[in-house]
């Protein structure tokens, strides 16, 4: 099938088909007269690789994973260290959210009771 015809089956744009080809995701069976021509499993790959980058592993980390995803879309044992890595990384960026999160609401709400506390005609602070 052609690129425009993998796009519409995928629901993913042309564009972004090309980007996983450059990324190295997705690979044309053969190109026919500057076209390219994507084999009967290419939905398959690209609902793999949506997958995963909804997962929040990087392109890189994909081109690794990706050999070893079976057709149900399980990945193989022997990447599991990868994944754990990826997923220890996803927490601790979690906890710098929350961390963040909380040190914003602080200051939020310091300037809320510095807002209520304020009399009524005190001018305001130019930022």
């Amino acid at each position: 099938m052609r690129i425009g015809e993998l796009a519409r089956r995928t629901g993913v744009s042309v564009r972004l088909l090309r980007y996983y080809e450059e990324q190295g995701l997705l690979a044309p069976e053969h190109r026919e007269g500057g076209h390219r021509r994507y084999g009967p499993g290419a939905p398959l790959t690209v609902g793999h690789i949506r997958r995963l980058l909804r997962a929040g592993l990087p392109t890189s980390v994909i081109r690794d994973v990706l050999p070893c995803v079976d057709g149900d879309g399980q990945v193989a044992p022997c990447m599991l260290e990868v994944l754990q890595d990826r997923l220890g990384e996803l927490d601790d960026q979690l906890t710098t959210l929350q961390e963040s999160r909380s040190a914003l609401a602080q200051i939020v709400s310091a300037a809320q009771e510095d807002q209520r506390s304020a009399p009524a005609d005190a001018p305001a602070l130019a930022g």
